[in-house]
């Protein structure tokens, strides 16, 4: 359905004005991150570039131990990242490939699991891990992320959008399983891996209370509670420090959604062209 130019100019309106709603926190965080304290309380709110910039965020990073934060919650979120995409994958071919029983029945309890928060599960999941000896470690972090219901489900329906007779050949020409998968379904399913991937890996840089509750050791700590922290190590909280560590933390999943954002649109609209 073609769009008059009175209808394309209100809708292009429309989603300039969400954007700019969705980033105000952002613009708010990054003129903060370079304000003193007193710009930070003046009022009526300065929304300009203050003048504590290189302080604020020389502070943050090396006061606070930001960097250190960071380099674990890359190592936690590539690691969750890569295995869940693995196992994601082989789930999704033996789902679309295979035949065995209950193969319905167990494809509809894993979409069951996507329905249960984390929260309810973390007693359980405490003990567990306790129990295994994996307490403040990252056995603890990666182990139990390293199953996914949307991986499984997004991987699910994009194999199901490629021929059968492509498997049937395969099978013909003595590939395996696992060949049919490397050969065939990997060279065809880069965007939808991008999509994963990206996802995982915002997932799990944004974690907050699992690891708040299983990490002992400040040294093991994620981001997220590196950034609670800057809020408690300080008598009277700078809140442009805050802001200033709040920015430096955005800058790596940034980084990834910029690699992969095109490869991320279309990991979705590929299913839905089909």
């Amino acid at each position: 359905m073609r769009l008059k130019p009175r209808q394309k100019l209100f809708i292009h309106l429309a989603l300039i004005i969400t954007c700019l709603l969705v980033m105000t926190p952002v613009f708010f965080a990054m003129a903060k991150s370079t304000q003193t304290r007193a710009e930070v309380y003046h009022y009526p709110p300065k929304l300009g570039i203050g003048t504590a910039f290189l302080r604020n965020y020389r502070t943050a990073w090396r006061e606070f131990d930001l960097g250190r934060y960071m380099t674990n919650t890359f190592i936690v979120a590539a690691l969750v990242m890569v295995f869940k995409t693995i196992f994601s994958m082989l789930a999704g071919l033996a789902l679309v490939y295979f035949d065995f029983p209950l193969k319905n029945a167990i494809f509809y309890f894993i979409l069951f699991t996507l329905m249960m928060p984390t929260e309810i599960m973390i007693i359980a999941l405490f003990n567990l891990v306790s129990d295994l000896g994996w307490s403040n470690n990252y056995l603890s972090l990666t182990v139990p992320f390293m199953a996914s219901a949307t991986g499984v489900f997004l991987f699910r329906q994009h194999f199901s959008t490629i021929p059968s007779n492509l498997a049937d050949a395969a099978r013909v020409d003595g590939a395996g399983p696992l060949r049919f998968l490397w050969s065939v379904l990997l060279p065809m399913s880069g965007n939808t891996i991008a999509a994963m991937a990206l996802i995982q890996f915002i997932y799990m840089w944004n974690q907050y209370l699992w690891p708040l509750i299983i990490i002992r050791e400040n040294k093991r700590q994620l981001i997220q509670i590196g950034l609670r922290a800057m809020t408690s190590q300080q008598d009277v909280t700078n809140w442009g420090v805050v802001m200033a560590g709040a920015v430096i933390a955005m800058v790596p999943p940034l980084v990834i959604f910029i690699l992969l954002h095109e490869q991320f649109t279309k990991g979705f609209a590929l299913g839905r062209s089909k």
